[in-house]
């Protein structure tokens, strides 16, 4: 008779396609024997009775920032981690600026690794950084295990991680090309941002629905546009992230039709939450992109329902509470990521 770690009993086991009601055997860590309509058999060093429980595949969360080191009091990983695990997350893909030092060289990103192996009770990995001075660095950090590398096209309010100009773009790209790996990108229009924020503040426009309309839709598309350009270049794969509009959406399917590896993610937030939560909440519910009308939320949706949206990932930046307190001035308020750097 077989002898198992874990055999899970009894429970309705959901798959892409169905549910349906199993009996699961784990072994070494693994899955080794799924058993549907009748009973497995064997002996298990622990056996859970799940009648009456979903069981559902462990979810990857593919966009997080984990503040550690440096900035722990954000939010570390040994939180973090527990956090993931009472969602029902096996990994984390975490992003490397928050952190600090950013994960942007070989030493960086060993320090990492080694304060998740102390404190992480999910699986860990590691997105490296791109950034204009760190192109040497590539190499580097593709050989020693980061899953791909992050890019912000606009400030990243973070001081020690540079936004990428053009010709880092480029340069950037034709090296993650010939590594195999693959860029994600924060793609907003520093130039659209930072011209329509600072008319709106000198204009003493200073409210949520103003903030908002500093980050327009439009500027997210210019971004899209030119960095895919840069994607049919050089070659290199491309994931968007956090994109707030079914129109983002749009301009990398006609990407993907004409041959573009591309993808692209959203996010909970912008398929929940709408403007009008910025102007009832304050600078707890600003992020960036920021928040849209109630018609893009439910654009978006149609979107992920017809297949178009790759990944949704949480994109969770946690920040000390008051660094998000309701303020007259929605610019001077701290988000996800914006042109004031925090300590």
């Amino acid at each position: 008779m077989t002898t198992y770690d874990l055999l899970i009993k009894n429970g309705t086991i959901v798959t892409a396609d169905t549910t349906v009601q199993g009996d699961i055997a784990v072994k070494d860590g693994k899955i080794v024997e799924v058993s549907t309509g009748k009973s497995l058999e064997g002996t298990a060093n622990r056996e859970i009775n799940a009648e009456g429980l979903h069981i559902f595949p462990g979810m990857i969360d593919s966009h997080v920032h984990f503040n550690e080191p440096g900035r722990t009091e954000w939010e570390g990983l040994e939180t973090g981690s527990r956090s993931l695990a009472a969602g029902g997350a096996t990994s984390f893909f975490d992003m490397p600026l928050n952190s600090t030092p950013p994960t942007i060289n070989k030493e960086n990103l060993e320090l990492k690794r080694s304060l998740a192996a102390e404190k992480s009770i999910v699986n860990p990995y590691f997105w490296g950084g791109l950034v204009p001075e760190n192109i040497a660095d590539l190499k580097d950090l593709h050989e020693n295990g980061v899953i791909g590398f992050k890019a912000f096209m606009s400030p990243s309010g973070i001081a020690d991680f540079n936004n990428v100009d053009d010709e880092t773009i480029y340069k950037g790209m034709k090296e993650i090309a010939s590594l195999g790996s693959i860029l994600a990108v924060h793609a907003e229009s520093t130039v659209m941002c930072d011209q329509l924020a600072k008319e709106k503040i000198e204009a003493g426009k200073v409210t949520a629905r103003d903030y908002v309309e500093s980050r327009p839709i439009i500027s997210e598309i210019e971004a899209v546009r030119r960095i895919i350009s840069y994607a049919e270049l050089t070659g290199c794969k491309l994931h968007i992230v956090h994109a707030s509009s079914r129109k983002v959406v749009e301009v990398i399917k006609a990407a993907q039709q004409r041959g573009v590896d591309v993808t692209v993610e959203t996010c909970p937030h912008y398929l929940s939450l709408t403007v009008k939560d910025i102007e009832e909440q304050g600078v707890i519910a600003k992020c960036a992109p920021p928040l849209r009308d109630e018609d893009e939320v439910e654009d978006l949706w149609r979107a992920v329902a017809e297949g178009e949206i790759t990944t949704i990932g949480s994109d969770h930046s946690p920040a000390p509470a008051s660094m998000k307190v309701i303020k007259d001035n929605i610019f001077d308020g701290w988000a996800v990521y914006q042109e004031h750097s925090p300590a």
